[in-house]
């Protein structure tokens, strides 16, 4: 009786999961998501939008391990003034030399509840203008059955980080711009 065990166990283990099955991968759609961004100047504030170009995270809810990657196309940028967005184009981001931002997660801390509203933190890396960043972006997880929902609110301290800061005579801009992501994605 023995002998004939060791085949069926043999059978069953190649029916398993393998080992690190519990990892998760969360698709966003570019369609269904929206990157704005708010730059506060004088006398105005000036809004816009970036395209998501695409967006896969990978992470174990065992340990925190997160990969994957989102990428925005600064390409797309506009804000509704072709004068300014030229300038925005040429001089701040210099999108012919830096076409996307890439955000390169590498651990999720939080809880990701399979139903309902969760807070986390993703830490990684923000590729952004030719320079790498350690880069933590928090966010709020909403799912209802297959649908997710992610709204995640941050600021970019873009002088800070070498870029070009559009202010002159008497307008003023802001330093930093506030970004507001709400992206919508699929477990798969």
């Amino acid at each position: 009786m023995r002998y004939f065990a060791l085949p069926i166990v043999l059978a069953v283990a190649t029916m398993l999961p393998p080992t690190g099955a519990a990892e998760r991968l969360l698709v966003l759609d570019p369609p269904r998501t929206r990157v704005g961004f708010l730059l506060d100047a004088t006398a105005h504030d000036v809004e816009g939008e970036f395209a998501l170009r695409s967006g896969e995270i990978r992470f174990d809810p065992e340990t925190g391990a997160a990969s994957g990657e989102i990428q925005v196309d600064l390409t797309s940028a506009r804000t509704g003034n072709k004068k300014r967005d030229k300038t925005m184009h040429e001089r701040v981001l210099e999108t012919a030399r830096f076409p996307r931002a890439v955000f390169r997660p590498r651990r999720l801390d939080g809880a990701l509840a399979p139903e309902g509203t969760s807070e986390i933190v993703l830490e990684g890396v923000l590729a952004f203008h030719g320079a790498e960043h350690e880069w933590k972006l928090p966010a709020r997880v909403t799912r209802t059955g297959s649908r997710t929902v992610v709204d995640a609110r941050f600021t970019i301290p873009f002088v800070e980080w070498g870029l070009h800061d559009p202010s002159f005579l008497f307008l003023r801009v802001s330093k930093t711009v506030a970004v507001h992501v709400t992206a919508e994605g699929e477990f798969r």
